[in-house]
């Protein structure tokens, strides 16, 4: 059976060249880079010429970049490393009602502390309004918090105008830049980002290493505690094998970024007008144009969304209902409903993520096995409905 992967915005496939030097940082480079040895001193080597690579990604210094176990860890540092380093100065932070979970429980946690949590709403396509954001500051807001692109939608945001906002006022901007590193540019220095976080299994890295970027002159108490390690921002043994991958995956999305951007933009616009022509009312959640080239959201009408991904996987097609961070479960998205949109058009809507694995082939098999989808789910008595409208 042939198999389709359309959920990278969850996982991306590691890329060979990457895997490769993940097997051989594993097998020649045993040294912690802490000690003082030969073989120390050569995985200490290995580990700056990692956070050379992903400075040269970002926009930003090499003292600048803290690795970590991924986006979510980077969030957390991120958010409550810089709270508990401004709290005297004040207990405000700004951020939306669409981030990831990781953001969104950071904040939760800091309200339990007595934190204030500004949650900006988006409008029916996902965009957000930046003269609200601006409107929310106070003399006590220490932090803003905004995704560069939604991982669910895709729908990007205006990361420069928010990073000048936060200039003007002197206040810290951290970005997620988790969803959209691999597809849009990244320069922490032009875009006014003081935070940035990454994760590598967004980049055809390994699982379990990230990034976070924390630019000279931002303020930020460690979350995890032990050694001197990152500069005394995250204590802990470094992953070096993780880190390896990660600085060789930054090279190569960097290499490719705009050539992989067009193509797969391309397929997914042939997937989604497919979809829209072959299930009747199907729609695009989100804006139709400001959004990631890799990624669209579609509401099938009339469909149950564990039904039709199960429908899907049996296929050998695999999508989501949303973020995978849900302990496997299929729920309502959050960020659809933030975003105005019912339960019901919520309840029938898929995501599809291209990579840089997918061809065209790929989009035809998924068009060609659609109609045969609905049609089963149609006599099985399996949508709502079960008219033609």
């Amino acid at each position: 059976m042939k198999t389709v992967y359309l959920d990278n915005n969850a996982s991306t496939h590691v890329h060979p060249l990457v895997l490769e030097r993940y097997i051989a940082c594993c097998r020649d480079l045993p040294g912690n880079p802490s000690s003082i040895h030969r073989s120390g001193r050569e995985s200490r080597a290995a580990l700056e010429t990692a956070r050379e690579q992903v400075a040269c990604f970002c926009g930003c210094d090499p003292s600048e970049v803290i690795f970590t176990s991924g986006g979510t860890e980077g969030d957390n540092l991120a958010l409550k490393g810089v709270a508990a380093a401004s709290s005297r100065r004040g207990r405000h932070i700004i951020t939306t009602a669409v981030e990831h979970p990781a953001v969104l429980a950071s904040c939760l946690d800091l309200e339990r502390q007595g934190y204030e949590i500004t949650r900006l709403a988006v409008d029916l396509l996902g965009r957000l309004d930046t003269a609200r954001l601006e409107d929310a500051i106070t003399p006590g807001t220490v932090l803003i918090s905004a995704m560069y692109a939604n991982n669910e939608t895709g729908v990007i945001f205006p990361v420069a105008e928010i990073g000048a906002i936060a200039a003007r006022h002197r206040i810290p901007f951290h970005c997620d830049g988790v969803q959209a590193a691999g597809w849009l540019p990244l320069d922490c220095r032009s875009q006014g980002i003081g935070l940035l976080t990454l994760s590598g299994h967004k980049l055809h890295a390994p699982k379990g290493v990230g990034a976070l970027v924390a630019r000279k002159g931002v303020r930020l108490h460690p979350i995890l505690h032990g050694g001197s390690q990152e500069r005394n921002r995250r204590g802990g043994t470094e992953n070096l094998s993780g880190i390896v991958a990660l600085g060789a995956a930054c090279d190569l999305v960097a290499a490719s970024r705009t050539e992989e951007s067009e193509r797969v933009r391309r397929l997914r616009d042939k997937l989604e007008g497919g979809m829209l022509a072959l299930w009747p009312g199907a729609a695009v959640n989100g804006h139709p144009t400001e959004r990631l080239p890799n990624t669209a959201n579609i509401s099938f009408p009339g469909a149950r969304v564990d039904t039709l991904l199960a429908c899907l996987d049996l296929l050998g097609v695999a999508a989501s209902s949303g973020a995978a961070c849900s302990s496997g479960t299929v729920r309502h998205s959050p960020v659809l409903a933030a975003m105005g949109i019912s339960p019901d058009v919520a309840a029938a809507s898929l995501r599809f993520s291209l990579g840089r694995d997918t061809v065209e082939e790929d989009i035809n098999y998924v068009l060609e096995i659609l109609p045969g989808v609905r049609e089963r789910l149609l006599a099985g008595g399996k949508l709502r409905g079960n008219d033609e409208s």
